[in-house]
């Protein structure tokens, strides 16, 4: 056998190559297939979507802080409410976050050593009453003889040391009648004073407020002062007037001339970092903290709302008057736009900008909030179209139709 042979025995058999027409078939499906998915995610219209435009950042001069400090909420008027009387709890009818009415029933103590006493109080009214009635009955009948006596003396019957004695009778009668009548007040009083121990056994609101604390369970023991070595409960629960609350904050001495009573502050919740409250100063406490160099201020909050609670850490700014006349305004860096459109990432901050019908997405660089605005140092330019509360899912470059509200 040749070479030639031995090489055609070692040749690979190749099948042909497909047409090419199927090679750019697939090719095809692919684009189209490209295609399709990006028209999906880009060109899939958000509906209901608002638009905001950015505004020059601006401050009235009149708002402007003087004084920032730091403080709590507290409540003015706070009690932990507790029995008058030592007594095992029978029920209990409060919970944590409760509001309570002023008199409103928080708890019942075990009533039988209170009407057993109640009782002992009734029985000794009647025995007094009773004993009252027999000597009236004796007293009556003292008078009767004493009166036959008298007669008898006259007409000389009998000695004037019998007629003497029957008067004496009478009168002594009348003093144990006397005697009597006030031992029958004093059992009265005593009914009193056990209707009012019976009454201990209820412990009632003494405001309307809100229950912080649940400090006590049935079956356990309750007493107004610690007994057994702490193992006694002192109180039912802690009851908070919601309407008292107010802001106390500590301001350095050497700036406290510039709080003075009645001047509006901004105050801002560490929970709530967004949110603006509106106060004003009600005094400034007059005494100083040497150990701190501080004053205390309180400060009144002008509008109720369940967010605030007591012991919240709390940041205030002392604000200029507002009475002052022609607030200019002050201008600020970057623009302003509304906190809700802004989306907080892992990467950053960004916000849509709208772009023909397209939106484009843009980190941003924070700064100040204002009220619901917040400051924007770079990232969007003034007057650009911002969307506001974007949707979920938007994405960049995607298409939208403007809310028509």
């Amino acid at each position: 056998m040749d070479k030639s042979e031995l090489l055609n025995q070692l040749r690979i058999e190749r099948s042909p190559p497909p047409p090419t027409r199927w090679r750019w078939a697939g090719v095809a499906l692919c684009v189209l297939a490209a295609g399709a998915y990006l028209s999906f995610r880009l060109l899939r219209p958000v509906r209901s979507v608002r638009v905001v435009e950015a505004q020059v950042a601006t401050a009235l001069k009149s708002d402007s802080a003087v004084l920032d400090a730091t403080g709590y909420v507290t409540a003015r008027r706070q009690a932990t409410v507790s029995a008058k009387i030592t007594g095992r709890v029978e029920e209990i009818f409060i919970e944590e976050g409760q509001v309570v009415a002023a008199g409103a029933v928080m708890a019942r103590l075990d009533p039988i050593d209170a009407q057993a006493q109640l009782g002992f109080a009734h029985a000794q009214v009647a025995a007094a009453q009773a004993l009252l009635a027999d000597l009236r009955v004796q007293a009556a009948q003292a008078k009767r003889d004493a009166e036959r006596q008298r007669t008898l003396a006259r007409r000389q019957l009998t000695s004037t040391q019998i007629a003497e004695t029957a008067q004496l009778q009478v009168d002594s009668l009348a003093a144990r009648i006397d005697s009597q009548r006030r031992q029958v007040t004093v059992a009265e009083r005593a009914v009193t004073v056990a209707e009012v121990g019976l009454d201990n056994t209820i412990v009632r609101a003494p405001f309307a407020g809100v229950v912080t604390v649940k400090a006590a369970q049935p079956g356990e023991i309750v007493s107004p002062m610690s007994a057994g070595g702490g193992f006694t409960r002192t109180g039912i629960g802690t009851l908070v007037d919601m309407d008292s609350l107010e802001i106390e904050v500590d301001v350095n001495e050497a700036y406290i001339s510039r709080v003075e009573p009645r001047q509006p502050v901004s105050a801002v919740l560490n929970a709530y970092p967004t949110w603006n409250i509106p106060a004003h100063v009600i005094t400034i406490i007059p005494a100083a903290d040497r150990s701190k160099a501080t004053v205390k201020v309180r400060i009144a909050i002008d509008i109720r709302d369940l967010r605030i609670v007591p012991d919240m850490g709390i940041r205030v700014s002392f604000l200029e008057d507002p009475k002052k006349p022609s607030p200019t305004p002050v201008p600020l860096p970057g623009v302003m736009v509304p906190a809700d459109a802004l989306v907080h990432t892992d990467e950053g901050t960004v916000a849509f900008l709208l772009e023909g019908e397209h939106v484009r997405r843009q980190q941003v660089t924070l700064g100040q909030t204002l009220g619901s605005q917040r400051q924007i140092l770079s990232g969007i330019p003034p007057h650009a179209r911002v969307v506001s509360a974007p949707p979920a899912g938007l994405t960049d470059g995607q298409r939208i139709i403007l809310d028509a509200r």
